[in-house]
């Protein structure tokens, strides 16, 4: 049997052909690798911006109670000049000055929060580049 260990040994020489993926499974997995990666980051940036809203929220709840903390010294600081200019005239006239004293705060406040709000404009650039969004979106007929 020469010839059939010659075809024994020759089929044992040859390179053995491995199952190899396709090109659509290859994409395939590369596009679930791609979800799964995408997945993980939206995970992670929602529990960043949880974090960070958290300590946001409680710096607005601090920057809230230092607010009215203020509002009660400015309450007590007016009664207080109430009282004194009440040792000097007329408790009603006294009133009316302390009055008057914050009708102007609140008018120099106003007039100034007024310009403020006058300097603020719509972000140019962004609105530039939403309105770009749309049409990026349409299919191209290729006309």
């Amino acid at each position: 049997m020469p010839g059939g260990g010659a075809s024994a040994a020759y089929g044992s020489d040859r390179p053995q052909v491995q199952n190899t993926p396709s090109l659509g499974e290859l994409l395939g997995e590369v596009t679930k690798d791609l979800s799964t990666l995408m997945r993980q980051e939206v995970a992670l940036a929602k529990a960043e911006v949880k974090q960070e809203a958290s300590k946001a929220g409680k710096g607005a709840g601090m920057l809230g109670a230092a607010g009215f903390a203020g509002y009660m010294v400015l309450l007590f600081l007016s009664i207080t000049l109430l009282w004194a200019l009440d040792n000097v005239m007329d408790t009603s006239l006294a009133a009316l000055i302390v009055a008057v004293i914050w009708a102007v705060v609140g008018a120099v406040l106003f007039v100034m929060g007024r310009a403020q709000m006058k300097k603020v404009r719509a972000p140019k650039q962004t609105m530039e580049t939403v309105k770009e969004v749309p049409p990026a979106l349409k299919p191209n007929t290729g006309r």
